[in-house]
């Protein structure tokens, strides 16, 4: 295939690229393959730790769908052995590793979600327990030979925990070296990951100079903020808009970003072209509440098509805005004169995961009948015979509660 000129490659590769080692390397493994018409080998590792996925995860998998795009080789590497031993960055404590079982699962459910975002036609799926499986204990103990433990105390996670006497269990110092001898097996030209992963690109493009092999470039992209506006995306943090979930839950997912934001989601996670950018920046800081609903609806019609991204626009208009009741609402029934508890009504309807989160949603004033905050978790409701009261639990949930 015909190649874009490297200026105009290396502009869609740096949109929202935090940092590139070495750039100069990158240039010139494009101007080598524009000249020998051959695609770079481009490597993505995921360990598939959890079974969902998120904008968070998207960052990443977007820049190597631009890649792609630009017709070269991608490789995902689904991280088989590696998710076992667990990865440590940014972590205070050793990782639990996970089981064969358990990575089986979530690389199956991860491939799937990934497919909405990466074009699966151009893409090679490898697993790394393929080659780091077979390794022997002398081989293990060749790959350690390659860096030292004043190298690995190196790492910001590993030096805090080391100087506030946390433990550092030993194999976690073999992670970053598993990691690298990826890029030795595949001998690519570019590696990818957050900022958080760059120490273990960097063993990488060691390990393939220790092997005489072209080191890789390292690509780090950056983690993106959650909806909190403080922490990075995680469904640990509650803070998470997963690719998978429905056009109304994203789309009013999208509106609780904060406005400074804005920018930066348009930026990392949508297909904005770049010469809108400048334009978008404007708008996000001159007009916060429309630019904050157009990034809702790229979003959603990202995943979900412009017909559903429609239809999310037009039910946060019809219940939030104009605060109705929207018509898939479901009625509960309550018998006349039956004592119900809050808690059981929202759980029969599968509102929230538990009664600790509902707790915890009620303290919050995320919980409201007829418009009015439920304060007291031990609230118990009777109703008459063809009474009706609306239920709103968080922003997007709602219920006829009616007396039978």
């Amino acid at each position: 295939m015909a190649f874009l000129p490297v200026e105009e490659q290396l502009e869609i590769i740096k949109r929202g690229t935090v940092e590139i080692v070495p750039v100069e390397d990158l240039v010139e493994k494009l101007k080598r393959s524009v000249k020998e018409n051959k695609p770079l080998k481009i490597k993505l590792g995921v360990d598939p730790t959890r079974p969902d996925l998120h904008l968070g995860h998207s960052v990443v998998l977007r820049k190597m769908r631009q890649f792609q795009d630009l017709g070269h080789h991608a490789i995902l590497i689904i991280g088989g052995f590696t998710a076992m031993i667990g990865d440590p960055t940014g972590q205070n404590t050793t990782r639990p590793p996970l089981t064969e079982e358990e990575v089986a699962e979530n690389a199956k459910s991860y491939i799937e979600q990934a497919q909405k975002i990466l074009d699966t036609t151009k893409l090679e799926i490898v697993n790394n327990n393929d080659w780091l499986g077979s390794m022997s204990f002398i081989d293990v103990i060749r790959l350690t030979s390659k860096t030292t433990v004043a190298r690995m105390i190196e790492r910001d996670d590993f030096s805090k925990r080391f100087n506030n006497n946390e433990p550092i269990s030993l194999h976690e110092f073999l992670y970053p070296l598993a990691q690298g001898q990826d890029s030795v097996h595949l001998e690519n030209d570019v590696e990818l990951g957050g900022t958080d992963q760059k120490f273990n690109l960097l063993v990488g493009r060691q390990l393939q100079k220790d092997s005489d092999i072209e080191p890789q470039v390292c690509l780090m992209m950056p983690l993106l903020v959650g909806t909190d506006g403080s922490a990075k995306m995680s469904k640990s943090y509650d803070n998470y808009i997963g690719i998978d979930e429905n056009p109304n839950d994203m789309y009013g997912k999208s509106l609780s970003i904060p406005d400074e934001l804005i920018y930066k989601y348009f930026e990392l996670v949508t297909d904005v072209p770049l010469e809108e950018l400048p334009g978008i920046q404007e708008k996000a800081e001159s007009d916060p509440r429309n630019a904050k609903h157009d990034l809702a609806y790229a979003i959603t019609k990202l995943y979900h098509g412009e017909e559903a991204a429609k239809g999310a626009r037009e039910h946060f208009e019809q219940t939030v805005i104009n605060k109705q009741v929207p018509d898939y609402a479901p009625e509960y029934p309550i018998t006349a004169g039956e004592v119900v508890r809050i808690l059981d009504i929202i759980s029969d309807l599968n509102f929230s995961s538990s009664n600790g989160e509902t707790k915890r949603l009620i303290k919050q004033g995320g919980v409201s009948i007829d418009d009015e905050k439920v304060s007291d978790i031990g609230l118990e409701l009777t109703l008459e015979s063809g009474e009706e009261k609306v239920l709103k639990v968080g922003k997007r949930k709602y219920a006829v509660l009616k007396g039978a």
